[in-house]
């Protein structure tokens, strides 16, 4: 990846940031920590990866992608917004009566979203028929993409998701993990462990590789090899849980918790240092 690139993606990657912790801030409510360590693959997909036209958002040859683990739709909203399916500002109505950006995506009202999610388990599903779709349709240009936490996969539901992909072929499904080691509860490895999630993914049939998801060069690196691959394709992601902002970080309590006044200017204040070195 070009330096140019690289430092766009950064920036949108921080924009992103920005985002949630104004989105969650305002709502009083949501998931500002997967949302955090999501956003530099958000801001790949959004920003390099996929085909869409966000003044056509139904657009029948897009790609798709499915926010499986949908309660870090602060995360997505966000990289939407940011590339002009709906008004920046309105991220500040996150949650609030009467606002279409719930706190679960809702493809019925959300220019975007192209899949509605909420119950974990479930939006991976749908990629896989989406997926299974454009293979019985000809549309061998649109690939679908899915984002799941890694302790949403300790749904047994996601494992016969991956059967069917296996079964059917579906070269055109990118699966990817964003394994932060927290969930709601606790650790995941105390709660339900998964691991080795990576033998998992290869003993149902995928592709896989495993990269550190906050670094843009691996991302690519991995997004590079899933269009190489002839097969379903599973990138897993080792990442920081409320990537970016200091006090969040591997912080499990910040799941599902929005900051108050004081935690939002700390926030943004090192966010937009962020930026200013960026732009420097």
């Amino acid at each position: 990846m070009d330096s140019k690139t690289k430092k766009e993606l950064q920036v949108f990657a921080t924009q992103i940031r920005m985002g949630i912790i104004e989105g969650t801030y305002n709502a009083k409510a949501g998931h500002p920590g997967g949302s955090l360590s999501s956003a530099d693959v958000f801001a790949y997909l959004y920003g390099k990866e996929m085909r869409f036209d966000s003044s056509n958002p139904n657009w029948e040859d897009r790609d798709r992608f499915v926010l499986s683990k949908g309660h870090c739709a602060p995360g997505l909203y966000s990289a939407l917004a940011h590339k002009g399916f709906f008004p920046v500002e309105d991220l500040k109505t996150l949650r609030h009566i009467d606002s279409y950006l719930q706190g679960h995506p809702n493809m019925n009202l959300v220019p975007g979203v192209d899949m509605s999610t909420g119950s974990l388990g479930q939006g991976v599903s749908v990629a896989v028929g989406m997926a299974k779709g454009a293979k019985y349709l000809g549309k061998d240009n649109v690939n679908v993409y899915t984002l799941l936490g890694d302790g949403e996969i300790e749904e047994g539901q996601v494992w016969e998701a991956f059967m069917f992909a296996n079964q059917y072929g579906l070269d055109n499904l990118c699966v990817i993990i964003d394994s932060n080691g927290l969930q709601i509860d606790g650790a995941c490895n105390d709660v339900m462990s998964a691991e080795p999630i990576d033998e998992k993914m290869k003993s149902f049939g995928f592709d896989v590789v495993i990269i550190d998801g906050n670094d843009f060069d691996r991302i690519d690196e991995a997004f590079d090899a899933f269009h190489k691959a002839d097969k379903p394709f599973c990138i897993i992601m080792n990442t920081i849980k409320g990537k970016g902002v200091s006090y969040m970080e591997n912080q499990v309590g910040w799941h599902g918790k929005a900051p108050n006044e004081e935690e939002y200017n700390i926030a943004m204040a090192e966010l937009n240092a962020k930026m200013a070195e960026l732009e420097a």
